[in-house]
């Protein structure tokens, strides 16, 4: 069952390179198209300059069930305003074409699978490796029915990002981990102490793990107060 992407894409390099030096890791998440897509390429510039380890380009979807309101709002403009997977995918592309660091920064497709499945998985992967991608994190397409996905992204060295549940069991998360590469995407959890919670994913985890938190106004600073959704390393 376990297929995964090379260990030498941008992102593992990167964490590498974060673990030698100690460092925790920014993963900034961003709704491409959000107002448009060209005002997109311009806060991706802005969050490379800033710091960012890694960005997740989020691709509008008109059912999105798994995010919350901040996002389902930031889809349905970016969805008025034309973005489909093609165009965030030509983004990646022109990403690539900015200057020094913005052009070097970790790119993940952060998507519901439906847009994936309708470009067809092969044209998918191909066409998100060639413009410069590094990795996808597909919502809602779970294990059991991820593996032609995983073996395709594989082949073209994008790596997979499988989200854990909070839920999840001991045996559930190490499937997870097993079948992903880059890092895990975990879920806080609503009624558990976070230092618990965290101290559960560091055990089971192989891999570097990241988890949601929104910095307000008040609390955060420089990365964090300039873009709403932020996601920090989980330790």
């Amino acid at each position: 069952m376990t297929v995964v992407a090379s260990n030498s894409t941008r992102i593992s390099k990167r964490f590498r390179e974060l673990r030698a030096s100690g460092e925790l890791g920014i993963v900034a998440y961003i709704t491409a198209g959000d107002p448009s897509l060209d005002a997109t390429l311009k806060f991706v510039r802005a969050l490379g300059e800033a710091g960012a380890d890694v960005i997740e380009l989020g691709v509008p979807f008109s059912d999105p069930l798994a995010d919350g309101p901040t996002i389902q709002r930031g889809s349905e403009r970016a969805l008025k305003s034309g973005t489909t997977l093609s165009g965030v995918i030509d983004l990646v592309r022109r990403i690539r074409q900015l200057s020094s660091p913005a052009n070097e920064v970790p790119l993940v497709l952060f998507s519901y699978y439906n847009p994936i499945l309708q470009m067809g998985l092969e044209k998918f992967a191909s066409s998100a490796a060639v413009a410069g991608a590094d990795g996808v994190l597909t919502i809602d397409l779970t294990l059991e029915e991820s593996e032609d996905y995983r073996r395709l992204l594989a082949a073209h060295q994008l790596d997979t990002i499988f989200l854990g549940a909070p839920t999840s069991t001991d045996d559930r998360l190490r499937k997870i981990d097993a079948c992903s590469s880059g890092f895990l995407y975990l879920m806080p959890h609503p009624r558990r102490h976070k230092a618990s919670h965290r101290r559960r994913i560091r055990h089971l985890a192989t891999r570097p793990c990241f988890g949601p938190r929104r910095l307000g106004r008040r609390r955060g600073r420089g990365l964090g107060a300039r873009f709403r959704d932020r996601k920090s390393k989980v330790r």
